[in-house]
């Protein structure tokens, strides 16, 4: 299962949530992507990385290739591998997420529990859809945009859907139901790296997590103190990652000092409508 910890998409983090870190094994791709794409690493050459011991692939393209020889498309992580039929399960995090949370409910050390609980499906679904348009893939839209034009529209979306996060996080301590579901994990993924890359990488900078967002900032320390989900977040990884791969957009490679807000501080939610 090669895994980017500077993506830190939630299927890590829910792997270790449903108690299923002993049944599936994990690697964890160098932070550099070169012109080869994703490279596995050896911890002693890339500290945090984990080699691919299965098929002992030094390129995650091999994997694509042995899954489909004439496989044409992108070698993007992660990736779900089914070590006895040799073959790639599935590559979108969205829907291994939700593999995660329900096909291996038998072997989980936390058989029952959902993130994805049935009554609030439609509800999960519809927060899911605003979220990842303007702000998981928000970021990318902003950052990788090539006229003016786009980038300030992408920008100023992004940060309007911040400011509906901020409303709702006011009211709520979590996104949906009142309880802990995949939509705040899938956008925990995002706000985590938010400060320290997509502010300044990504000139995502009308705002930061740490000044403007309080209800969103202590929402996310309460995520990062969940048993099990500071252990999937690699900053070293993550800062690494995006400064020192994006060449086109910082082409010195220097890496910025700050990890963002100290996520540790001790939080709870005050209801204040009680």
């Amino acid at each position: 299962m090669p895994h980017p910890q500077h993506a830190l998409t939630c299927d890590m983090s829910n792997r270790n949530l449903k108690g299923l870190d002993k049944i599936i094994g994990l690697s964890v791709v160098d932070f550099l992507m070169g012109p080869n794409g994703w490279k596995f690493s050896e911890d002693k050459d890339c500290p945090g990385a984990i080699p691919d011991n299965i098929n002992n692939a030094q390129y995650l393209r091999e994997l694509y290739f042995k899954a489909e020889p004439g496989y044409n498309g992108r070698y993007t992580v992660p990736v779900l591998w089914d070590k006895k039929k040799n073959t790639i399960v599935n590559n979108e995090s969205s829907e291994i997420i939700r593999m995660l949370n329900i096909a291996f409910d038998a072997f989980s050390s936390a058989p029952g529990v959902t993130y994805y609980p049935e009554n609030l499906r439609p509800e999960i679904d519809a927060i899911n859809e605003w979220i990842y348009n303007d702000i998981n893939n928000g970021v990318y839209k902003s950052g990788f945009a090539t006229t003016q034009e786009a980038y300030e529209k992408n920008c100023k979306q992004l940060f309007k859907s911040l400011d509906r996060v901020e409303g709702i996080l006011k009211e709520n301590e979590w996104l949906v139901g009142g309880v802990f579901t995949e939509a705040d994990l899938r956008l925990f993924t995002t706000i985590v790296r938010f400060d320290p890359v997509y502010v300044g990488h990504f000139k995502c900078n009308l705002g930061t997590i740490q000044h403007d967002f309080p209800s969103i900032l202590r929402w996310a320390r309460q995520i990062y103190q969940i048993p099990g989900i500071k252990d999937t977040i690699n900053m070293y990884h993550i800062k690494h990652h995006y400064y020192m791969s994006h060449v086109n957009i910082n082409p010195t490679q220097v890496v910025p000092l700050s990890n963002g807000p100290d996520l540790s501080v001790p939080v709870k939610f005050e209801n204040k409508r009680a």
